[in-house]
């Protein structure tokens, strides 16, 4: 996890954070995470072999900085790592690449930059088809997180599917508990301020939502959100925020909106669903595949759309709020390591 930028890389860092948990709870492997001095303790538990001097961003020039270092670092860190039977890429990019004797395994969680190419600079995208693309290729073995992310890699990339592992990202349902209670007139959105986050489409929609209930407020959190530039009085930008007070607007908000245009997953509306919150989605990618029938589908093109998710959630706040608490009995963190630990085992038998 050597490329890894603490609290800048969205749903990927709090995959990352959970499967690193879980590794640490199991005596079916034996693993060390290889962390920057940025991140130690990121392990969660698990032995840590940490890499001091890595730069730090979120930007491209700052990762290509990044993987320079490691490039140089590499015959320390591969001496580090000669005992290893498999090395784990959780934030997808392969620096250093493992010893020809060791067994790879990519987390690739999507392909939205082949999807959706005029969101992302020509730096960006050549960094991805190097970085992403090429390795993903070559792996021993690829773990994903939807069906929806692996048949687009097998039908964009050509990776043999057999290859390919869906490990469902988990809701720690301790944490996330539901509130069946009285929820107060906002609707949540937590996001960072990238481009396919749809933030204006939501705020088009939240307009006309408002006209049958104006003193309806939209609340953002997520890094990135001064991208946005001016936004109504009713929307309250938050920013980043600390997990308990993500904790308690997931429990307060009438319902959450997620109007985003891909996702390899979307992990946010089943922490919704685990805290009691009803959901609206986008109907775009991964998302119809995670919420099943507890939520309320919405074309993420059209604010009208959105305006009516938004009201039939809160309308149907009983009902969706009893079928979301089912929902997310299929997705544990315990289930996502076990195809991890399945996908381990076939990369070392496919590595020979």
């Amino acid at each position: 996890m050597l490329t890894l930028v603490p609290g800048g890389m969205g749903g990927s860092e709090t995959y990352a954070r959970a499967l690193t948990g879980q590794l640490a709870t199991t005596d079916a492997v034996s693993t060390t995470a290889f962390v920057p001095e940025a991140a130690r303790g990121f392990g969660n538990g698990l032995p840590e072999y940490i890499v001091s001097g890595i730069p730090a961003g979120g930007s491209t020039t700052d990762r290509l900085r990044a993987v320079a270092t490691l490039n140089l670092r590499a015959p320390s860190i591969r001496r580090a790592l000669s005992g290893v039977d498999v090395v784990h890429y959780p934030f997808t990019v392969p620096v250093p690449k493992p010893n020809r004797s060791q067994a790879s395994v990519q987390s690739l969680l999507d392909v939205q930059h082949l999807e959706l190419p005029h969101m992302f600079s020509k730096a960006e995208l050549l960094y991805r088809k190097r970085y992403y693309e090429g390795f993903a290729k070559r792996a021993d073995a690829v773990i994903t997180i939807s069906d929806f992310a692996k048949r687009r890699m097998v039908e964009l990339l050509g990776i043999d599917a057999d290859r390919i592992h869906v490990a469902h990202l988990g809701v720690d349902t301790d944490r996330f508990t539901p509130n069946l209670g009285e929820r107060e007139n906002f609707v949540l959105y937590p996001a960072r301020g990238w481009p396919h986050k749809n933030h204006a489409t939501l705020i088009a929609g939240m307009e006309i939502a408002r006209k049958s209930n104006p003193e309806l407020r939209l609340v953002l959190t997520g890094g990135g959100l001064g991208t946005l530039g001016d936004l109504p009085d009713w929307v309250d930008r938050k920013g980043l925020v600390s997990q308990d007070e993500l904790l308690h607007l997931y429990r307060t908000a009438g319902a959450l909106v997620f109007p985003s245009l891909y996702e390899g997953f979307g992990l946010p509306p089943l922490e919704a669903m685990a805290s009691g919150c009803p959901v609206a989605v986008s109907n775009a990618g991964s998302l119809p595949e995670v919420v099943g029938d507890a939520a309320v589908l919405f074309d993420p093109h059209s604010p009208e759309a959105i305006a009516e998710g938004v009201s039939q959630a809160l309308q149907k706040s009983d009902e969706l709020t009893a079928a979301g608490l089912q929902q997310v009995k299929k997705f544990t963190w315990e289930r996502c390591l076990d195809v991890h630990l399945s996908a381990y085992a076939d990369a070392v038998e496919v590595h020979g």
